[in-house]
């Protein structure tokens, strides 16, 4: 098991026992037998897997034999009901790459869902660079339950909870993979939501550690994944969208933020088109973002419109995946 602590997944920093893909090792003599969950993997990244667990143990053992097992359904699932039990949905936005606004995107979307008359959570699972505390111009500590969990604070009629409300953020956060999966599990273990219709999950751009860990231990909804109108853009977001595929989560659409003049327009539909995917919508920038005493949505009518737009085409997107109940007009 040590050896194979020295062998890392496919185009990650994490190794693959820590990842769970090890389901088993059992010694006969001079062969060891072991087992490997790994449905996620392209058949080319299980052929590699496989190559280096043979070399890392060749030397210690006549025989080194692999079997590969199928992924049993449900147990993200069974995870989720304990985690965070009295959530109805969850949907997690992400990017492939920092500064493209999927902060602010995920806000507007969890604001224009609490118009709509439902109950709303926003998770800041970012945890080397949380936004939300600026976004939303919070500056305060949650409290906790006698039961030691942590209360979610309330603005702007939603539940929010971010790393940034722990670490402060001007604090560093110098984590190394498995203490990133551990942080997060724990963290929510440990946030009571109470009763929700949403919960809208923030995640840290790219293709991490820490948005792996979130893909495997909640049962999400979908993903919204943004892009800007920059090609480079385009590109990573291609990259978390493929990563998302790999773990069978669907991706309900994809949103093109900083919509206009100054970055241009158009990745996002030829985004969609390329990896046939619904388009939800474009969002310009505008100075009405940088007011954090309310989401931008309840402040420009212009940006309501754009966020309706977006509800409504992930309205589109539940009905044809069968994922959740319909989303109520506003």
């Amino acid at each position: 098991m040590e050896r194979l602590k020295g062998i890392k997944y496919p185009g990650f920093s994490r190794d693959i026992v820590s990842f769970g893909i090890v389901r088993s090792v059992d010694l006969d003599g001079d062969s060891v037998n072991i087992n490997l969950q790994m449905s996620s993997a392209s058949e080319d990244g299980q052929k590699a897997i496989c190559e280096r667990v043979k070399e890392a143990l060749q030397d210690s053992f006549s025989d080194v034999n692999i079997d590969l097992v199928e992924s049993t359904p449900g147990p993200a699932t069974t995870q989720q009901a304990e985690l965070i039990p009295d959530v109805k949905h969850t949907i997690a936005v992400a990017s492939g790459k920092g500064g493209v606004g999927k902060s602010t995107v995920a806000v507007n979307i969890a604001a224009e869902l609490m118009n709509r008359g439902h109950t709303v959570g926003l998770l800041d699972l970012d945890i080397y660079g949380p936004s939300l505390p600026i976004l939303l111009g919070i500056n305060e500590r949650p409290s906790m339950t006698p039961e030691k969990k942590l209360i979610p604070l309330k603005k702007y009629g939603m539940k929010i909870m971010s790393f940034g409300f722990l670490s402060g953020n001007d604090t560093p956060v110098i984590w190394r993979g498995p203490m990133v999966h551990n942080a997060i599990n724990q963290f929510l273990q440990t946030t009571d939501w109470g009763e929700l219709d949403y919960l809208i999950v923030d995640l840290p751009p790219g293709t991490s550690d820490a948005p792996l860990t979130v893909m495997q231990v909640l049962s999400l909804d979908g993903f919204v994944v943004v892009t800007s109108p920059q090609d480079l853009s385009k590109l990573d977001a291609k990259r978390s969208i493929n990563m998302i595929r790999k773990l069978k989560v669907p991706v309900l659409g994809i949103v093109e933020n900083f919509s206009g003049d100054i970055f241009g327009t158009g990745a996002g539909p030829e985004l969609a088109q390329e990896m046939e995917l619904p388009f939800m919508g474009c969002v310009e920038l505008r100075s009405d973002y940088r007011d954090t005493s309310n989401p931008a949505i309840l402040l420009n009518q212009s940006i309501s419109a754009e966020y309706e737009h977006i509800i409504t085409n992930l309205d589109k997107s539940f009905r044809l995946s069968g994922a959740i109940d319909p989303i109520p007009p506003n």
